[in-house]
């Protein structure tokens, strides 16, 4: 079985050759390692070979291993955050990439606030429209963002989106090419940078590459199948 340092190794020229191929520069394209269902040894054993960005999705999990792991990495919060976990995350997360409620955006410019912070967050939208994704409706997403860009404790940094599962990774071009699309024509119409795109897992990231992502969220061909249930 392949060591976490040489699977990060083949991840990474996968996502340099996708890069160029797509004529993009990989200084542009940040690799998140989904180290949930995995532990702290595998995060230390992959700090030792040069990653320091890494994704959680559940708040419970995360805490022992952001402390077990010490100041090294860089933590990702990359899952659906419930609004009674918000007071735990902000924090120990440096970029939340699933906002996908204005509810959740309040609670985290609320805490964030109130401990002197500034929340970076994502919003995640359901581009595909599947009913089991959580996210924002893409037509509904302009309003939202110019009431939040008003939020003096959250700093909203660009879009997030998962593309629906399958065989076929070339399926999820259609998905991330519509949220890039969505991000330029959001950018043009609030004025906001948003110079984020969180787009592509294990199974598909070269395409999310492909299509403009700066951040990819890469679990499986990192670390191994997890232990248990959940996407990465």
């Amino acid at each position: 079985m392949a060591s976490v340092a040489e699977n990060l190794a083949r991840v990474r020229e996968r996502i340099a050759v996708a890069a160029g191929r797509a004529g993009r520069d990989v200084g542009g394209v940040r690799l998140v390692a989904v180290s949930k269902t995995h532990p702290a040894s595998a995060v230390r054993e992959a700090l030792a070979a040069g990653q320091r960005e890494f994704g959680e999705s559940r708040v419970q999990e995360a805490l022992p291993k952001i402390a077990e792991a010490g100041d090294g990495p860089e933590w990702h919060f990359i899952g659906h955050l419930q609004t009674n976990k918000v007071r735990k995350a902000v924090g120990r997360f440096a970029l939340f990439h699933g906002v996908d409620n204005e509810g959740l955006a309040a609670a985290l410019n609320r805490v964030a606030g109130e401990f002197g912070m500034v929340a970076r967050v994502l919003l995640e939208v359901n581009v595909s429209g599947e009913g089991t994704k959580f996210g924002f409706a893409p037509e509904g997403v302009e309003g939202v963002l110019e009431g939040l860009l008003q939020m003096p404790f959250l700093r909203v940094e660009g879009l997030m989106a998962m593309a629906p599962y399958s065989e076929d990774p070339e399926s999820a071009r259609p998905v991330f090419a519509g949220l890039r699309e969505l991000r330029d024509r959001l950018a043009g119409a609030t004025g906001a940078a948003l110079p984020e795109l969180s787009m592509g897992m294990s199974g598909d990231f070269e395409q999310g590459i492909a299509e403009g992502a700066t951040i990819v969220r890469v679990g499986a061909a990192v670390f191994g199948e997890r232990a248990r249930g959940g996407g990465e």
